[in-house]
């Protein structure tokens, strides 16, 4: 992983909005529409093309294919992994997406959305509109998502020709952010996340032979605390998310840490956050993660404080932060001179060679 002793490096967290020549095909075919296939590879390979283009031409150094050629980062299940069955619109288990009784259940699922009802049912169908029905995983898991894979590099292989930056980086989603809750084979759900993190080795080696920096998707370390209804003991949760990252290390085993980012966020909407856990309860957990570098969320108001936390815990040698000092959460622009503060709040803790400027998520966490 290259960092600089001269400069802050920059980065984001990987997804940008796709344009609508690519999210009108995709809303197409989440409706149950044939659509273009080869119409909608060719809009991907112009995209990614052009969002490659303009990271470099706006400076940052390390940068992404927009993820374009993705719905959403959890959209992993049918399209690259074995043994998950998608369920019907009729399933008498999902209500209909159109039902006043499907939001109200919908707000049920979070303590956040329960506590400010009423924002969030105006928000929800607006912002976060259902998608298509879950899948459920009904059989063995192996990965089948190699020629996926491979044209999803080999884009961001062209289009990085002649295009000036230090580094490119694909995001893959964390095994444990995989069907969670989807597991209806595996005795048990340490066993059926170990499953997926066996099947999930595949993608993450094949992106590092490919030449670029892994980066981890697992917002869920954060945010499930949020989904759990009661909350449980704290000691409990950390004790999940422990087998939980244990899973992932194990997917990364032979992977070596330099060609590792993690992410971590708490939950991409535009919202109240007073139920957040703290970076505090599981920072420890974080930097168990065989990555060098962490991308952390925090320039959102409910975790701007949060740097001042690596005053106490030191950052082990060699590793790196990616802070994000762009919040997603807001539709306010941050001052330059903001932005450049909360950098050099990190930098004074943990020594600005070992800090790369970072955003709190993706800009666009699905395509639609």
């Amino acid at each position: 992983m290259k960092t600089s002793s001269k400069r802050i490096l920059t980065t984001h967290v990987g997804s940008i909005p796709r344009p609508e020549s690519i999210t009108a095909l995709l809303r197409a075919r989440l409706s149950g529409q044939e659509i273009d296939e080869a119409a909608l590879a060719a809009h991907v390979t112009e995209a990614v093309a052009d969002v490659v283009r303009q990271q470099a031409d706006v400076g940052l150094d390390v940068i992404s294919d927009g993820e374009m050629g993705k719905t959403s980062f959890l959209a992993y299940a049918e399209e690259r992994l074995t043994g998950f069955v998608r369920r019907t619109a009729d399933d008498p288990n999902i209500p209909s997406s159109n039902s006043g009784g499907a939001w109200e259940r919908r707000l049920e699922t979070r303590r956040e959305w329960q506590a400010f009802r009423e924002y969030y049912q105006e928000y929800l169908p607006r912002a976060m509109p259902p998608s298509a029905p879950p899948s459920v995983c009904q059989g063995a898991i192996t990965y089948k998502g190699q020629a996926v894979l491979q044209r999803e590099l080999s884009r961001l292989r062209d289009a990085l020709q002649g295009v000036n930056v230090a580094e490119a980086f694909v995001p893959a989603i964390a095994p444990a952010m995989v069907g969670r809750g989807q597991n209806q084979y595996y005795d048990s759900d340490e066993a059926y996340v170990f499953a997926i993190a066996e099947a999930m080795k595949t993608e993450y080696k094949a992106i590092v032979e490919a030449g670029f920096m892994l980066q981890i998707d697992d917002p869920g370390l954060g945010e499930t605390w949020d989904m759990m209804l009661p909350a449980p003991p704290l000691e409990e949760y950390r004790r999940m998310q422990a087998h939980n990252i244990a899973a992932l290390n194990y997917a990364l085993e032979g992977i070596p840490e330099e060609r590792v980012r993690y992410h971590l966020c708490w939950g991409s909407w535009q919202g109240p956050h007073v139920h957040d856990l703290g970076l505090r309860d599981i920072v420890d957990l974080v930097l168990r993660v065989k990555a060098q570098a962490y991308s952390i969320e925090a320039a959102t108001p409910r975790h701007a404080y949060e740097w001042r936390i690596w005053e106490q815990v030191k950052l082990p040698e060699g590793k790196v932060l990616i802070p994000g000092v762009i919040a997603h959460t807001t539709a306010v622009v941050e001052h330059p001179e903001t932005v450049a503060e909360r950098l050099r709040q990190f930098a004074q803790v943990v020594g600005r060679e070992r800090v790369i400027a970072g955003a709190d998520c993706g800009f666009a966490q699905g395509a639609l």
